[in-house]
């Protein structure tokens, strides 16, 4: 079997199938895209060929490519990923975009709640090395994924801390922050989008109160966490933008704002903590 005939294994020529065919084929090869097009003659060893068959038989039996090939790009960095992490969305980086157009100081405190691989922390770490930047996860596998990301990128500023939400600074003495941002569990554990993601951590994605349970805590309990005018961001789903809003303007926010992704869907809202409010 030849590359030609490797990408031609699954899908039609336009499909995404077709696309992750080449991506599988350009990790087992250590080919960018480029040469798997100059090369479509090169034979696959056996041992090639066994390891790519092997990889599309987990793509079909639902598991995500990037746990196949153990690693998502997102934003500037490629990231180690493993079945105790989300796979970074694309959507995602929308919040990131959101955060950077923020009028925030140039070392900022910043914390990223539920960090996952890291994704959101390092791609702000990245942009604004100057921040004072901690990530944490309930989960210490997964926050020694986000370590290991921190450090293959160099980023040795970023602080980790394993808890659930604030309670992962117990015992810390520390600042207040200028800005929280979280991608945290918001589908509703009914929601038939759950099928595709059986392959993916549940405690990352499911939230009860229809999905907002953790998105409440976040908001609830920020002003005990923020500086006077300081920012919370939060991912949610793309019907939630109503409840967050609400959430906020309760909790005393103000400057109340919801940013689509890039399918035109409501997908983060920001909100400024003013003490007046409350």
């Amino acid at each position: 079997m030849n590359i030609a005939q490797a990408l031609a294994v699954r899908g039609d020529a336009d499909s995404y199938e077709r696309q992750e065919n080449a991506w599988l084929l350009e990790h087992i090869l250590k080919l960018n895209s480029l040469e798997l097009k100059i090369r479509a003659d090169v034979v696959l060893s056996t041992e090639q060929q066994q390891t790519y068959v092997q990889g599309l038989a987990r793509i079909a039996a639902g598991e995500p490519l990037a746990y196949v090939i153990g690693s998502q790009p997102f934003w500037s960095l490629d990231l180690k990923v493993t079945a105790d992490t989300l796979v970074p969305r694309p959507d995602t980086e929308v919040l990131v975009e959101t955060v950077l157009n923020l009028a925030l100081t140039d070392t900022a405190h910043v914390v990223d709640l539920g960090t996952g691989t890291g994704a959101i922390a390092l791609s702000l770490a990245t942009e604004r090395p100057q921040w004072q930047v901690i990530a944490t996860d309930i989960y210490p596998p997964t926050l020694a994924v986000a370590q290991e990301n921190a450090t293959r990128h160099g980023l040795n500023q970023v602080q980790f801390f394993c808890g659930a939400w604030y309670a992962a600074f117990a015992g810390h003495a520390l600042e207040k922050f200028d800005l929280i941002v979280s991608n945290p569990p918001y589908i509703d554990a009914l929601d038939q989008h759950m099928l595709a993601l059986a392959a993916e951590p549940e405690r990352a994605l499911v939230a009860d109160h229809q999905g907002l349970a953790d998105i409440e805590q976040i908001i609830a309990d920020a002003p005990m966490w923020l500086k006077p005018q300081g920012w919370v961001v939060l991912e949610h789903g793309f019907q939630q933008a109503a409840a967050v809003q609400a959430l906020f303007a309760a909790a005393g926010f103000a400057q109340i704002k919801t940013v689509k992704d890039y399918g035109a869907n409501d997908r983060v809202t920001l909100a400024q903590f003013n003490p007046e409010l409350m």
